[in-house]
């Protein structure tokens, strides 16, 4: 007889599963009851929308132990449905997670048949107001995930203690997540009945200027795993306390840490295999938690074992040491490190990370050609340091690297050939150094480059055609401020993904191509994705994974107002001002609908102003800044109509300030403060394999604030650019 049926699938790829669409519809369930002898059944990740009696049907399976249901789209369990469910002693494993569930539709079916529940996954549902009392008589409960709902606090619950207290006699209760709930107030201390605990996650709640203590965490014996990221905690622990537990995983992210570094940390860390020197943490999050101090000595020597590392965003000063760094993902972004680059040793298996952006690093990049493993390495991020010399030639053994930036330090000389052997890189930004010479013609092997930024540099020579030919996937182009010189190739027409082209402050020279009426994205309103994102997922055990994300946001300022736009990505703009362009603007340029940018201003452009090229009309002024300091051209904006005479050369023809002015908001209209794109919010996602959900993207993109932006056009480099403008161009 059929004891064990699995129809589910497991979600495709768990980077996307928050868009997975299911592969098959098993349509109604009263079939199950003639397999009357099935202990385990699994049917995640198929469509039932139509079992409108699913919860009938499971009860005809009496000796039914675990039961998945995971993203089925459940219908609503109907009242007849209740009036005919049988109790279920046997059911010890339930997971209804990610089915968008109402509490109405949950509670009463539920309580019904979990006498003898030991793992129950409710997840990702829409259950609403306070948590019931009812789950403290699961006597046999071990396991109980209730994130990403909408579950709060009755008024006797303000201090959480009746729902923790009636869970607090449960002898073997091991796992709590509440995370991303509407849960504020205060955390009870009382919270520490749970004795034998082993995961405690309250992550994303409000639990806005609340105090942790010692005492909280007093019968914690058992605690391995502890996620309070995104709460805004204030943990006041003696600096002489040693904690009761021996955690693997530290996930406090944004909670108040600082000022000082957490000794506690260090007894976490502490080597349990001498002879293997392994330490039981394998994942610290202490990013934006408030920290202003050096970086303790013990610490470098401590962490072996450890295989994710995040204290980005904080103020923490110290530098490496002599002996290889031994970690997979390394996050020390928005801190004050200093000293050379060390030596870094990947792990073989693991896919790599390092983030060391806007520090005070110095020295060359030689160090990048010693990392040991270079192989699995996918993201290196240098930018906005004091990074000198040339860069290495050695990237030919970087296979996996997906994204690199060594932008704003001031690396010089010809770019590597061997960046040519980055196969599988899908961004690259050497934007604000020294680089001179012409582009190598490697670059062309980077086929899946969809972010190319090279601006403010000294390269030279003509754009190359096999731009055009063979970086078909780019989004954004930018060689913006530097010293190329010839015509703009037609083969960039080929670009049909790109949304950004930035050619502006160069020796370019001849006519706009008329085929810019090619770029597909810009010209027609296309199903396209507006934004470059990069996920990788490193799988830690068997258990758990980390799941980090590359993401782009558009900012746009207009009238004093900045709005975020994370759904819109990138914006879609054409910069060729403060070039040699001559000849009339071609009317394919009117093509381009979907146009929101353009500046053509500082050229030799002559003819008529063309009226209708995209979005443009639709600011409320048609700004003049976009065509200016080009003699030839007339009409409107910079003048009524053509017959008027060009001004006399005596009279300049620059505004100064105002111009400045209007310059600064055309750019801020058009394009923002920058298009934004972020090399993962601060507070990496870990998932658990059994309680992963699609609710934790959309909390990441409502997470604005807290997506770092890694190439941004700043309000800064605005004004720079504007004040050269006033006068001439200027490189």
């Amino acid at each position: 007889m059929l004891e064990t049926l699995r129809l589910g699938g497991n979600g495709g790829d768990v980077t996307y599963r928050h868009n997975f669409k299911k592969m098959f519809s098993v349509g109604k369930l009263e079939w199950l009851s003639h397999l009357s002898r099935l202990k385990e059944v699994d049917l995640s990740f198929t469509n039932l929308s139509y079992a409108n009696d699913w919860s009938q049907d499971i009860s005809h399976l009496p000796l039914l132990q675990k039961l998945s249901l995971r993203h089925c789209d459940l219908p609503s369990i109907s009242s007849s449905s209740l009036s005919l469910a049988n109790s279920s002693t046997s059911l010890t494993y339930l997971d209804l997670s990610d089915n968008n569930l109402p509490s109405s539709a949950i509670y009463p079916w539920l309580f019904n048949v979990s006498s003898n529940l030991v793992s129950l996954n409710l997840s990702s549902n829409q259950l609403k107001g306070p948590i019931p009392e009812a789950f403290g008589n699961m006597m046999a409960i071990q396991e109980l995930y209730l994130s990403d709902n909408l579950l709060i606090l009755a008024e006797n619950q303000v201090r959480g203690d009746s729902v923790l207290n009636e869970i607090g006699k449960l002898p073997d209760f091991m796992v709590l997540d509440l995370g991303y709930n509407l849960l504020n107030g205060s955390i009870s201390k009382n919270i520490g009945q749970l004795s034998n605990l082993q995961v405690l996650r309250l992550a994303g709640n409000s639990f806005d200027g609340d105090v942790i203590s010692e005492a909280h965490f007093s019968n914690f014996t058992y605690l391995q795993k502890l996620d309070l990221s995104y709460t805004s905690l204030n943990l006041k622990l003696n600096s002489r306390w040693t904690p009761p537990f021996q955690l693997s995983q530290i996930m406090l992210c944004s909670c108040k840490l600082g000022p000082h570094f957490p000794d506690w940390i260090r007894t976490q860390m502490d080597v349990l295999t001498p002879d293997l020197d392994i330490s039981s943490v394998e994942y610290i999050d202490i990013s934006a938690s408030g920290i202003s101090d050096s970086l303790p000595y013990w610490f470098w020597g401590s962490f072996h074992g450890l295989k994710y590392i995040n204290m980005s965003f904080n103020q923490i000063s110290g530098t490496f040491p002599n002996n290889s760094i031994h970690i997979s993902h390394l996050d020390l972004r928005s801190n004050n490190f200093s000293g050379p680059l060390p030596h870094f040793s990947l792990d073989f298996w693991d896919i790599g990370t390092i983030n060391l952006s806007r520090n005070k690093f110095t020295g060359s990049g030689a160090p990048i050609c010693n990392i040991t493993y270079k192989g699995v390495l996918a993201l290196l991020n240098l930018s906005k340091n004091l990074f000198s010399g040339v860069v290495p030639d050695c990237f030919e053994s970087f296979q996996s690297l997906t994204a690199l930036n060594l932008g704003d330090n001031s690396f010089s000389g010809s770019l590597p050939i061997s960046l040519g052997s980055l196969t599988s890189l899908e961004m690259l930004s050497l934007r604000g150094n020294k680089f001179s010479g012409e582009l190598p013609s490697s670059l062309q092997n980077c086929t899946k480059l969809k972010f190319l930024d090279l601006s403010d540099n000294e390269l030279s020579g003509e754009i190359p055609i096999w731009i055009g030919q063979r970086l078909s996937s780019l989004v954004f182009l930018s060689l913006q401020r530097n010293q190329f010189r010839g015509m703009i190739p037609h083969q960039l027409c080929e670009l049909k993904y790109l949304q950004i082209l930035d050619l502006s402050v160069n020796k370019i020279s001849d006519t706009i191509p008329p085929c810019f009426n090619n770029f597909t994205s810009m010209a027609k309103k296309v199903s396209l994705d507006r934004r470059i994102e990069l996920h990788l997922l490193d799988e830690v055990s068997s258990l758990w994974f980390i799941q980090l994300r590359y993401v782009d946001e558009a900012l746009l300022t207009w009238k004093g107002t900045k709005q975020s736009y994370p759904q819109l990505g990138l914006l879609l703009a054409i910069d060729l001002s403060c070039n040699k362009l001559t000849g009339e603007i071609p009317e394919e340029l009117n093509s381009l609908q979907e146009l929101v940018a353009l500046n053509l201003s500082r050229n030799f452009f002559t003819g008529k102003i063309l009226q209708k090229i995209g979005h443009l009309r639709q600011l409320e002024s048609f700004d003049p800044s976009s065509f200016s300091h080009n003699r030839g051209l007339c009409g409107p904006p910079t003048s009524p109509n053509c017959s008027m005479v060009e001004p006399p050369p005596g009279k300049p023809a620059v505004g100064g300030e105002e111009d400045s002015d209007e310059f600064m908001k055309w750019f801020y209209a058009g394009m923002g403060l920058g298009f934004a794109v972020g090399f993962w919010g601060f507070c990496s996602v870990v998932f658990f394999k059994h309680s992963w959900r699609h609710s934790y993207y959309r909390f990441l993109d409502n997470a604005k604030d807290w997506v770092y932006v890694s190439f941004v056009l700043l309000k800064a480099r605005f004004v720079r650019r504007i004040k050269g403008l006033s006068t001439s161009c200027t490189r």
